[in-house]
C-alpha cells in the first residue's frame, strides 16, 4: 500500500491532489478540520468539497478531522502508515494578509508550528517519502512594489526590458521589507522546508504561488480572489476593490495545473527546491480585467466599489516566471488561462450560489 498524505484535504489545492493522486493508485488519507470556516464565516466552509471527496473517491479517500498544530496528533498519524507514507502534500494555512493581523499567534502557529509538526513527523517515520509544500509569492515581501512599473489603461505593466520582464524569478531578495504577518509566518515554513531537506537529504519542494484558483476554491472576501470574484457577480454581492487604482496584476494557476507540477516532481524528486509557480505570462489579469471577464460570463453588471487604501504588504504587479519549473521538468505544461478558469469556476459553481442565496 502507498499512501499518500494530504493536509488541507477539503480545499483548493488539496483535494484537487486527492483526487488526482488517488487516481494513481495512492490511497489518500487527508487531515483537514475546517478551520478555513473559522478564518472565513460560512463563505470560506469547506464541508461541501469534503463531502464531494467521500463521496467520488470512497474507500481511497480516509478522512481526519486533525489539527496540524496538534503534534501528538499528527505523530500518531504518521507512525500510523510509517514507510507506506510516499507522498506528503502539505496545503493546509491560514492564508489571509487581513486576518493574520487579527490574530497573530494564530496564524503563526498554524502556517509555521504546523508545518514544522508534520516535517518532523515525515523524518521520524517516512524519511524517504517525497514532501510538498505549498507556499506563497509572499514570501517576497513587498519587494515586488519596488519594481519600475508603468500605469497603462487597465493595469499596471514592467518596464519593458527589465530581467523580470517574463516574471518574476526566485533570485528576488526575501529580505529587508514588509511582509505582512501571514507572509513571515510563510516565510518560517518555507525557509523550514529548505532546511529539512539539506539538513536531513530529504526530497522537499516549496511551491510559491501566485494566486492559486479553480472551481473547487471555497472564495471568501479575504481570500480567494477569482472564486469569489465570480461568485459577486453571479449573486450580485458587493465587492471592494482595494487601492492601485484597481490595476493591480495577479497571475492565476488553476488547481489542476498546480497538482501536475507537484506529479512532476514526485515522479523525479530533487532536495530542498524552490520553484515559484504562477500562471505566468500565459494566465494573468489585473482587477480591472478580471471583474470585465467576469461581467461577460456571468451576463449581468459587477456591483463594485473601490477604496483608496491597499492590503498592507499587497503586490502592484507579480507574474511568476515559471522557468526554473519548465527546466527541471520540461514535460510540465499549463492548459488554463485566466477567462478559462473563470468559466470554469461559474458553470461549477453557478446553481449553489444561488441556491444559497436563495436559501438565505
Amino acid at each position: 500500500m502507498s499512501v499518500a498524505i494530504i493536509t488541507g484535504s477539503a480545499g483548493l489545492i488539496g483535494s484537487e491532489a486527492c483526487k488526482f493522486f488517488a487516481q494513481q493508485g495512492l490511497e489518500i488519507v487527508g487531515i483537514d478540520n475546517n478551520m478555513r470556516q473559522f478564518f472565513f464565516g460560512a463563505d470560506g466552509s469547506t464541508n461541501w468539497n469534503r463531502q464531494q471527496l467521500e463521496k467520488s473517491l470512497g474507500t481511497k479517500y480516509y478522512h481526519l478531522d486533525v489539527d496540524i498544530r496538534d503534534y501528538e496528533a499528527i505523530i500518531n498519524i504518521f507512525q500510523r502508515y510509517g514507510k507506506s507514507i510516499e507522498l506528503v502534500i502539505h496545503t493546509a494555512a491560514q492564508p489571509s494578509h487581513d486576518w493574520a493581523a487579527r490574530a497573530p499567534k494564530i496564524d503563526f502557529t498554524v502556517n509555521a508550528n504546523g508545518t514544522i509538526n508534520l516535517l518532523e513527523a515525515t523524518r521520524l517515520h517516512c524519511p524517504k517519502a517525497v514532501f510538498i509544500f505549498t507556499s506563497t509569492n509572499k514570501v517576497y515581501g513587498d519587494t515586488p512594489n519596488k519594481l519600475p512599473l508603468i500605469e497603462l489603461e487597465h493595469r499596471w505593466e514592467i518596464e519593458p526590458g527589465h530581467t523580470y520582464e517574463g516574471g518574476i524569478r526566485e533570485d528576488m531578495s526575501i529580505d529587508q521589507c514588509l511582509h505582512s504577518l501571514f507572509g513571515a509566518s510563510k516565510v518560517a515554513a518555507d525557509v523550514l522546508v529548505q532546511e529539512y531537506g539539506r539538513y536531513f537529504n530529504m526530497h522537499t519542494a516549496c511551491f510559491r504561488g501566485g494566486c492559486l484558483t479553480g472551481p473547487n476554491h471555497s472564495g471568501a472576501q479575504l481570500h480567494g480572489f477569482l472564486a469569489y470574484l465570480m461568485k459577486c457577480a453571479v449573486t450580485g454581492t458587493p465587492y471592494t476593490v482595494f487601492g492601485y487604482k484597481g490595476k493591480q496584476v495577479r497571475d492565476n494557476i488553476h488547481s489542476a495545473d498546480l497538482i501536475a507540477a507537484f506529479n512532476e516532481f514526485f515522479k523525479a524528486p530533487r532536495i530542498a527546491e524552490v520553484y515559484n509557480t504562477g500562471g505566468g505570462r500565459y494566465s494573468n489579469c489585473s482587477m480591472l480585467e478580471a471583474i470585465k471577464m467576469s461581467e461577460e460570463i456571468a451576463g449581468r453588471k459587477f456591483n463594485w466599489t473601490y477604496a483608496e487604501g491597499n492590503r498592507t504588504g499587497d503586490h502592484i504587479w507579480w507574474i511568476s516566471d515559471n522557468g526554473k519549473f519548465a527546466n527541471h521538468y520540461p514535460n510540465w505544461k499549463m492548459k488554463y488561462n485566466v477567462k478559462q478558469i473563470l468559466q470554469e469556476i461559474y458553470e461549477c459553481n453557478r446553481d449553489r450560489w444561488l441556491n444559497e442565496v436563495s436559501n438565505t
